[in-house]
């Protein structure tokens, strides 16, 4: 079955903010092994200009895949069988970095769905905003394998 297109502009939140702590940024940072002195040391970031220790750019990765991605994901009338989806690509967008003492909010918006041989291609746009101000704009490509309605001969 195809993805339905009627889905194409649905935008709805990830779910309740995430409220960054300094413990989250360092062992997200532990984890990915980044020894960066500022997502580790208060005092490094301050050196460096920033209030708080300065989470990877890849952290958004936690917050822009919540909620199961603005809940949509999971309509059955969107269509999308999560086990023929692989992941194919994400980008970010930075505003500013992430920051311990940020409450980030994540609003989903399902920006494209397009055919590709046999596969469909999925498009999510995801704006990560702290306080009212943008953060970044974290765009996520999902492959719904075997998806896609075959050619008109």
């Amino acid at each position: 079955m195809s993805l339905n297109r009627d889905f194409i502009g649905h935008e709805a939140p990830l779910g309740e903010p995430l409220e960054v702590t300094r413990g989250d940024i360092r062992r997200f940072a532990t984890a990915i092994g980044d020894d960066n002195p500022a997502c580790h040391d208060r005092a490094a970031a301050q050196a460096l200009g920033y209030a708080d220790v300065v989470a990877p750019p890849t952290f958004l990765i936690v917050a822009s895949t919540g909620g199961s991605l603005g809940g949509f994901i999971r309509d059955p009338e969107l269509g999308l069988n999560y086990a023929m989806v692989v992941h194919g690509e994400q980008s970010f967008a930075f505003h500013r970095p992430v920051m311990a003492g940020d409450v980030l909010n994540t609003v989903a918006r399902i920006q494209d769905i397009r055919a590709v041989g046999r596969n469909e291609l999925l498009t999510l746009v995801v704006e990560v905003t702290s306080n009212g101000e943008p953060v970044a704009t974290v765009t996520n490509t999902l492959v719904s394998r075997g998806t896609a309605a075959p050619k008109q001969a």
